[in-house]
């Protein structure tokens, strides 16, 4: 075969069909006589079917993983060739590229001996697969993608297929007649097994799965029934001691699973203990929710109860709610160790995804470094009300009996913290506070003890920092709750002072939870773990209570009512509506959290006058004023100013256009017309006549037939 040097020799490549993989394409060598790839050019809207097609063969299913990722920016080079890319990933096999088989040692995904005399027969893991692939966007024409595969057999480095219904007898005895078990199967039969799913429902689900790359038989159930027994023994049997020193356990812990781990560092005389957890799944999930949206903290959790407190960031996934990605494991928050698991978890996520950044970070602690989060993400800090609101509320309701002072001290306590734009003094607040509420002793030793010394760092931060709505802080709140039902579950509180344990509990039951939650609602399964997750948070459930269900008191704006949607005759009470220190009598509320109730009353509010505005929108509307501020009158500072409130203003516009349009197709059809460099003006966005006469029937009628892809097929 001939060998190609320059892309101009490539056909353009449009199979007809709507998924394609490698052996639709015709391949051609390129590079010279020395080194040479087989390479295609397809249309670079088009690789997303070509990756679903090569995961579909038949002879060797499998996943594709990004392995490695670079991108420039148009018009950062000034000089080029024809194969410069303006993005670049390499894709490889996920059973690959490491060879976990090799020595028959312990497996990553099979961390327990089985009691047998063999192997495994068929470790869930990678084997050395060598089947590798390059996708590069072309600089000089950005619509296309030149496809470059360096290995599209599915063999080991000694030749040897390595996976797949092939595989003969390379990864173990009776390779044949076991079925093919991928990793999202083994992934999903653990995490129900971690929840505690009846085994004969697992063992329906784990068959539904493997059905999908072999038939159903009688053999194949057997082995599947097997397979899901005796995972399961090995998940109830195992144990979070590796050793009886808890200090050794967490080595070894750390040693089985270093692909888990993005920072560990060992106590010393100088270090503090620092672990980072971040399995392969919950990096994704960072680079997916996390690239250009927000990420928040829930801070110092279990600081009494734990060993080392607990730390973790979240992300706001496709129904906005709390997601985990990472959790960091220390008692040190000083600005070194912080920017420490910082640093080395951004460079985590932008060795898969060099762009990768965040737009903004969401903390709830007044306490907290900003500085390493500027300095190393870039981004703005927000602050989320929901701990002081949470604390406050549960105090007043555990240490005062009477309902009447509980609405009115919790509404004072509010109108503290609305102060800080007010103009009011703090000291003279809590001095009538005090005076008020003196009969109240064993909440106000509380709040002198521990709020007053520090209220006014509390409210400073308030003041300087954006406030987080409270959707997002409703989000943080249901993930703070969740935690806290796992870990501290009275069977285990003998382990709390272990981190061994704690890890454990994260790793698994935790960490199993939230990937069947999300795994439900994108495949559309598991219908009752789909509707418990799309519950899950107070601001989903206010949704679903109609606005006649809530009755205001107009005349002095004191309280509403809302009707209960289960049982007719139950009204509950909401006071101070309008703002995010309302009280509801509700259960939920009384436990100290944002119930639906109030978010639905507050949501109503919003649009009635006479009712204050929400507290992040009075942050935001402080943060315009101040923006908007001249330093000088008639001066180019004013100008400057001035240009940056009304961009940020465009920005606000266009995205509530968005998020409240029906059709995206109306707002992108009254967006300015965007002019391309003068040079090649004329010719923007006009067509290629030859391939429109030549396969525009083509392209129409795949079109029609073509079905939406969920991203998800691709993870």
């Amino acid at each position: 075969m001939a060998i190609v040097e320059s892309i101009h020799d490539l056909p353009v490549q449009d199979p007809p069909v709507e998924e394609f993989s490698s052996a639709d394409l015709t391949w051609t060598k390129f590079g010279t006589s020395d080194n040479h790839d087989d390479a295609a050019l397809i249309p670079y809207d088009r690789v997303d079917e070509f990756i679903i097609g090569e995961c579909s063969s038949l002879e060797c299913p499998t996943r594709f993983h990004i392995e490695r990722g670079r991108k420039r920016k148009k018009g950062s080079l000034k000089e080029y060739n024809d194969d410069e890319y303006l993005e670049y990933k390499l894709y490889w096999c996920s059973f690959g590229p490491e060879n976990y088989g090799e020595g028959g040692g312990i497996l990553p995904s099979r961390r327990y001996r089985l009691n047998t005399r063999n192997r495994a027969a068929r470790p869930q893991s990678m084997r050395g697969c060598t089947c590798n692939f390059v996708v590069k966007r072309l600089y000089a024409r950005p619509s296309l993608a030149l496809l470059i595969y360096h290995e599209r057999r599915h063999v080991n480095k000694s030749g040897f297929v390595c996976h797949g219904p092939l595989d003969g007898d390379a990864i173990g005895p009776g390779a044949k007649t076991v079925p093919y078990i991928c990793n999202e199967i083994q992934q999903q039969t653990m995490s129900m097994i971690y929840l505690g799913v009846p085994e004969e429902n697992i063992l329906e689900k784990h068959i539904e799965g493997i059905q999908r790359y072999c038939a159903s038989n009688a053999k194949v159930n057997i082995l599947a029934s097997q397979y899901v027994h005796k995972l399961g023994m090995i998940i109830q049997r195992s144990t979070h001691e590796l050793d009886l020193d808890d200090q050794a356990s967490i080595r070894m812990w750390v040693e089985r699973n270093k692909k888990s781990i993005f920072i560990h560092q060992d106590s010393s005389e100088t270090d503090p203990f620092i672990l980072g957890i971040q399995t392969e799944w919950q990096l994704q999930q960072l680079i997916r929710f996390g690239h250009r949206s927000l990420i928040a903290v829930d801070s110092t959790f279990g600081i009494k109860r734990l060993k080392y407190p607990l730390c973790t960031l979240l992300v706001f996934d496709s129904r906005h709610h709390a997601l985990p990605v990472a959790w960091i494991i220390t008692r040190s928050f000083s600005k070194p160790d912080v920017s420490k698991w910082m640093k080395a978890l951004l460079g985590r996520a932008r060795s898969v995804e060099p762009g990768w950044k965040a737009s903004g970070f969401l903390i709830d602690d007044a306490a907290a470094e900003t500085d390493p989060i500027r300095d190393i993400f870039g981004c703005p800090v927000l602050f989320s009300l929901w701990r002081v609101r949470r604390s406050w509320l549960r105090n007043i309701v555990k240490k005062c009996n009477n309902t009447e002072v509980q609405r009115e001290l919790f509404k004072r306590l509010g109108n503290i913290v609305y102060g800080i734009w007010g103009g009011s003094d703090t000291a003279v607040a809590l001095e009538q506070l005090t005076q008020d509420f003196v009969d109240q002793t064993a909440f106000m030793e509380y709040f002198k003890s521990y709020w007053v010394p520090k209220i006014e760092m509390w409210l400073s931060t308030m003041r300087s920092l954006p406030l987080a709505s409270q959707e997002a802080s409703g989000a943080i709140e249901a993930y703070h709750v969740k935690l806290k039902v796992k870990l501290f579950d009275d069977s285990h509180l003998g382990a709390l002072q272990r981190v061994d344990w704690l890890v454990h509990k994260l790793t698994t039951e935790l960490h199993s939870g939230y990937w069947l939650d999300r795994y439900a609602d994108e495949c559309d399964s598991f219908q009752n773990v789909k509707e418990e997750y799309i519950a899950s948070t107070s601001w989903h459930r206010a949704l679903q209570i109609p606005d006649s269900a809530v009755i205001l008191d107009d005349k002095n704006h004191l309280f509403a009512k809302v009707l209960s949607q289960k049982d007719g005759s139950i009204v509950h009470l909401v006071w101070n509506p309008g703002s995010e220190f309302s009280f509801c009598d509700c259960v939920w509320s009384m436990q100290g959290n944002i119930c639906k109730h109030v978010i639905k009353v507050n949501m109503i509010c919003e649009s009635r006058q006479g009712y204050q505005p929400s507290m992040s929108f009075q942050s935001f509307k402080e943060l315009l004023i101040n923006l908007s501020k001249k330093p000088m009158e008639d001066s180019v500072s004013q100008d400057l100013s001035m240009a940056w409130t009304l961009q940020m203003l465009e920005q606000i516009r266009n995205l509530v256009e968005v998020t409240r349009a029906d059709n995206i197709g109306t707002v992108v059809s009254n967006l300015p017309l965007q002019w391309a460099s003068k040079k090649g003006r004329t010719g923007v966005g006009k067509p290629s006549t030859a391939l429109s006469l030549s396969s525009g029937k083509r392209v129409a009628s795949r079109q029609k037939s073509r079905k939406r892809k969920r991203l998800s097929r691709l993870r």
